[in-house]
């Protein structure tokens, strides 16, 4: 970014992405009614830009245009300019996407938008090149034409605007619902148009570029346990498999990058996000449990471990992304490029690995004297090496006539000494705030992950996270917050705030049995219920009743590179349900799930996580209670030989023998009073949909009984 003797509003916000356009000549507002006030006192339209800190055409849009002193001059003149942080205010860049899309039919980051001083949209695209290109307007043409058009014929904009907005309500407030049945043949549905996708010859569900989707991967391991369905497997474990092998998996720092921009994963963009490495790393969790293969549980401790490394601060909590670009040259800061702090020229591993493991390691990887990038759009990465498993294990040990372990031994050591050499570059961005949905996400996966690994510092990680939301982002009043950074708590929460957050604490509660944690969850599910529940026709909104008022109030069902707040929300729903007897919560689920029928009907493989919780809704679920001794070594047995399997639709609780937890757990779970131990021995009591079977005191007893 060009630096500038310019200093503007956003110097004093908190989000990483405001405060990188607070040198722009451009004289930016913050969203708020300051900027509303200004521009419905002189009578100006809005230019609303809406991105995030590690957009790569965020930044290529500010380096082309908002740098610029000329176009700076034309939107300060004519226009109110606001920037948005998408990752701060979802609900802001809902509503403007749903108009953006409706306008151009897609949308994307970075969004600009113009609007009336009533913030009613009537123009808008996402990243507009600064002069006419590539069959794009250019920016300044964009301008121009629209301050004539407002200077000179604003009437028809004012209409335009309006029927645009009352459209948007009409959509976003929800029409009368129409009911369909939904059960087994909607799961059918949806394994069928994923099936009908699916890229066989490297996995996952289009050509290019190839987004991951764990939800969809996730949906699809359910459907082969309920089907024993071979193909759904198959789609899974092909797709895991390429996506790890490819160079949008961090080869040497584990974590996976946003997507690949061609159909092989070879070339990602190379941002790094806190919500992929959470849902992916379920995906592979639960790919270990249903197939036992260690390869899986491999890439999910890799993906743990990049967290904890690199995306955690010192009091727990979870940053929200990396940046895809970095500068090759440390004395040259700012000349960015994307991929460099990943990529590598053959000469520098040759040369800090030596001959023998160089060969090897270059065999296996893939690395070419002339670079090995099989597409190159901003032409980056000339005479670079983006780093893929080219070869397997075998292959290379054929090749060298070296045993397997040899090759496992002599890939380990050069990894660990080019991980060590690309630590000393210069790093991307790091996006340091924390985000409460985003953190729950991966509170969530880490708690699933202590589990299926027999990892007890996941769940320490899991609970620090969650300790810190717990006493940081709760106000004096219980309202959880959005946003954290720099010792600024901020922005009242969003549903994916509670119910992510929510779906953290079940899982945090499974792997650790602290009631402290299902009563925290209780308590959150109550307060969304209260916020955001929708009493006319049923599900959630996205932003609570006591929010800032937007032209519209929107819900969000689909389920894109996060899940949508009201699919985790209804799993959750269905979840506490179970584990405290709850059928208010369970009716809420069902009710979400008709208000949304229609849809899911249709389109069923376009909202994977509420087929998750569809799969959940039609069961057989069970409940499992375990009474004892949590130090008894046949506690401990029972949760490993539950904790092994894939198991999807179970919830688990722990009844204590005595002592504040026992009264605790009862007072919230009151099916568990009569649940106690079998002749003084620890006891097992396995359920679905509230019918138990004979309780269990044999580990062989409880494998069997799951088996079926």
């Amino acid at each position: 970014m060009a630096e500038g003797t310019f200093t503007n509003r956003l110097a004093k916000e908190k989000s990483p992405y405001l405060l990188q356009h607070a040198t722009n000549p451009v004289d930016w507002y913050p969203w708020g009614e300051e900027a509303f006030q200004k521009a419905r006192a002189e009578n100006k339209p809005i230019f609303l830009s809406i991105g995030y800190s590690t957009c790569h055409w965020c930044h290529v849009m500010e380096e082309e245009s908002f740098v610029d002193p000329q176009i700076a001059k034309v939107l300060n003149d004519h226009f109110v300019s606001i920037k948005v942080d998408r990752e701060e205010r979802p609900d802001v860049d809902h509503i403007y996407m749903q108009a953006v899309m409706a306008m151009t039919g897609s949308g994307g980051w970075p969004m600009s938008l113009f609007l009336t001083p009533e913030l009613k949209p009537f123009y808008g695209g996402t990243y507009f090149p600064p002069q006419d290109r590539w069959g794009r307007p250019g920016f300044v043409a964009v301008l121009n034409a629209i301050h004539q058009k407002w200077s000179n014929d604003r009437e028809s904009l004012l209409k335009s605007s309006e029927d645009l907005t009352q459209a948007l309500r009409a959509e976003t407030e929800r029409r009368v619902i129409e009911k369909h049945e939904l059960g087994k043949e909607t799961l059918q549905k949806a394994y069928e148009q994923l099936e009908s996708r699916f890229e066989s010859d490297r996995g996952g569900f289009s050509d290019a570029p190839k987004f991951p989707q764990g939800h969809v991967l996730s949906f699809l391991l359910r459907y082969w346990k309920r089907t024993n369905e071979s193909q759904a497997l198959e789609m899974v474990e092909k797709t895991l498999t390429e996506m790890a092998k490819g160079g949008m998996y961090d080869q040497l720092g584990g974590g996976f990058h946003r997507y690949s921009t061609d159909r092989e994963w070879r070339v990602p963009h190379f941002e790094k996000m806190l919500y992929d490495q959470a849902v992916l790393s379920k995906a592979y969790l639960e790919a270990y449990q249903a197939t036992g293969k260690s390869e899986y549980a491999e890439i999910a401790r890799e993906i743990f471990d990049y967290v904890l490394r690199d995306m955690v601060d010192e009091k727990g909590a979870f940053y929200s992304a990396e940046d895809a670009d970095s500068a090759p040259d440390p004395s040259k800061p700012n000349e960015k490029r994307e991929g460099a702090f990943y990529v590598w020229p053959k000469e520098e591993i040759d040369t800090h690995l030596g001959k023998e493991k160089s060969e090897i390691f270059n065999d296996y990887f893939g690395v070419e004297v002339h670079g090995n990038a099989i597409h190159d759009p901003q032409g980056e990465f000339g005479n670079k090496n983006i780093l893929y498993v080219a070869h397997s294990v075998e292959e290379t040990a054929e090749k060298f006539s070296k045993s397997k372990e040899e090759i496992e031994k002599l890939l380990d050591e050069s990894k660990k000494m080019l991980l060590k050499l690309r630590s000393q570059r210069p790093r991307p961005h790091l996006d340091d705030k924390v985000l409460t949905d985003w953190n729950g996400l991966m509170i969530s996966s880490l708690a699933f992950g202590s589990r299926a690994l027999n990892e007890p510092k996941y769940a320490e990680a899991a609970k620090k996270a969650a300790d810190f939301l717990l006493s940081k982002m709760k106000d004096k009043d219980g309202r959880l917050m959005h946003r954290y950074r720099d010792g600024e708590v901020s922005i009242p929460g969003f549903l994916e705030d509670y119910a992510f957050f929510t779906h953290g604490l079940i899982d945090l509660y499974e792997a650790t049995f602290d009631p402290v944690y299902l009563e925290e969850a209780k308590f959150f599910t109550e307060e969304m219920i209260r916020l955001f529940w929708d009493e006319e026709h049923s599900g959630f909104f996205l932003a609570g009743r006591d929010s800032e008022k937007l032209i519209a109030r929107s819900k969000e069902l689909y389920d894109g590179a996060t899940p949508s707040g009201n699919s985790i929300a209804t799993l959750s729903l269905l979840r506490l349900g179970r584990l405290l007897v709850n059928r208010d919560f369970e009716n809420r689920a069902q009710k979400t799930l008709e208000s949304f029928s229609k849809e899911l009907t249709q389109y069923p493989s376009g909202y994977s996580q509420m087929m998750v919780a569809l799969d959940f809704a039609i069961g057989p679920s069970r409940e499992i209670v375990i009474a004892g001794d949590e130090r008894d070594p046949k506690v401990q047995v029972f949760r490993r030989t539950i904790d092994s399997q894939f198991l999807p639709n179970q919830v688990m609780i722990f009844r204590p023998t005595a002592g504040g937890a026992q009264k605790k757990i009862e007072l919230l779970s009151p099916f568990t009073k009569n649940q106690n131990m079998l002749n003084q021995q620890a006891t097992v009591y396995v359920c679905k949909n509230y019918v138990c079977d004979l309780p269990i005191t044999e580990t062989e007893q409880l494998r069997n009984l799951l088996a079926h």
